[in-house]
């Protein structure tokens, strides 16, 4: 196999422009809501935390590295942020709150009235469709909006982009994503519980001679062996890495897994049941609420290396295969926000909808810490 390293690309670098207008940072008291104030503000751009606690915002600004007295929006709701975004016409929004097929429309679109950006680090079928869905409305008003902007989507769309380019459409394509991610001590948070609560629901997908049908969860499981030696199972899951996959490459037959789905054949028997109880609104919001409650010790990356994979098959036999190789995923993840938020702030985004690599190329995986290896 050989490597390729940080060379090329489709995007100006950042090292030029007017970092005028404030970015707002939604859910600043989080992991990458913290990473990327960090990282935005020792770019110089001007950065407004926005959450519910005005104190916790304060000492999360502190640990960014933000300066003393920074301005800060407190609102405790979509809707409030989205009234704020219109009021205060912030030059991009980062979405960190999660929960975003429900956030992202409502925050995006505000942006979208003022013809400001936005991003987010969505990666749920629902979401996703959801914000790509808003592209005509964002193209008309000039307004540029990322979903999918971290380790999820980006890692596997990457490598889908690098092996179709320059080549005719495939017949099947397969994605794996495998995050390597050190936990946090704490509470999982609404977002998180939302987040394994909607997979639950949602069951898998696939596509299947260009239509976007229902699979099993946890299908097609596989072992796969990493370029450095090591493996990790790898099985279906519905996510937004499967519609950015096929957007990329347009083939027929495509298919997204993932290390964080059941793999062995007890939980893949029991896991429709419990989507289907989960499926009742009721069930849904306490489950949401007793696994958001759930604390958690601290723990280190289970391996050195998380990876975004890609098969790539064409109808003549032809078959390629690649990866990108990235360090701990929630670093990844806030490298890419912070690399497509400066972009955007230093006008470099085009107007519309897209998924990261749609919007700025395929070697904003380099950018953003990553590194290629391709057969």
């Amino acid at each position: 196999m050989s490597e390729t390293g940080r060379t090329g690309g489709t995007f100006e670098a950042t090292d030029g422009g007017s970092p005028d207008g404030e970015v707002w940072i939604v859910g600043a008291t989080g992991r990458v809501g913290r990473g990327v104030a960090a990282r935005l503000a020792a770019r110089g751009l001007r950065v407004v935390p926005v959450g519910r606690s005005r104190e916790r915002m304060s000492a999360a600004g502190a640990e960014a590295g933000l300066p003393a007295g920074v301005r800060m929006v407190v609102a405790d709701s979509a809707e409030r942020i989205a009234d704020e975004v219109v009021r205060e016409r912030p030059r991009v929004v980062v979405n960190t709150m999660g929960a975003y097929a429900a956030t992202a429309p409502v925050i995006a679109r505000a942006c979208v009235s003022v013809g400001g950006h936005y991003v987010d680090q969505a990666n749920d079928v629902v979401a996703v469709q959801g914000l790509l869905a808003l592209h005509d409305e964002a193209a008309r008003a000039g307004s540029t909006l990322v979903t999918g902007a971290g380790f999820g989507v980006l890692a596997t769309e990457a490598v889908v982009a690098k092996l179709c380019e320059e080549r005719p459409v495939p017949h099947r394509v397969r994605v794996d994503s495998v995050a390597s991610v050190a936990v946090e001590a704490g509470a999982l948070g609404v977002a998180l519980a939302t987040g394994i609560v909607d997979t639950l629901t949602s069951g898998g997908r696939r596509y299947d001679n260009g239509r976007l049908v229902a699979s099993r969860l946890g299908a097609d499981p596989r072992r796969l062996v990493f370029p450095d030696g090591t493996s990790a199972k790898s099985a279906g899951v519905a996510s937004g890495e499967l519609l950015a996959a096929r957007a990329a490459s347009d083939a027929p037959f495509v298919t997204a897994a993932s290390s964080l789905a059941p793999t062995s054949p007890l939980l893949r028997a029991v896991v429709p049941l419990l989507g289907r109880l989960l499926s009742v609104p009721a069930l849904r919001r306490l489950a949401v609420d007793r696994l958001g409650r759930v604390t958690v010790k601290a723990a280190a990356r289970p391996s050195e290396h998380s990876w975004g994979h890609a098969v790539v098959e064409w109808a003549d036999g032809t078959r390629r295969e690649g990866w990108l190789r990235a360090g701990e995923g929630m670093a990844f993840t806030t490298g890419v926000t912070a690399t497509v938020t400066d972009l955007l702030v230093r006008g470099a985004g085009r107007p519309g909808a897209w998924t990261p690599a749609a919007a700025f190329g395929h070697d904003l995986a380099t950018t953003a810490g990553g590194t290629f290896v391709l057969d």
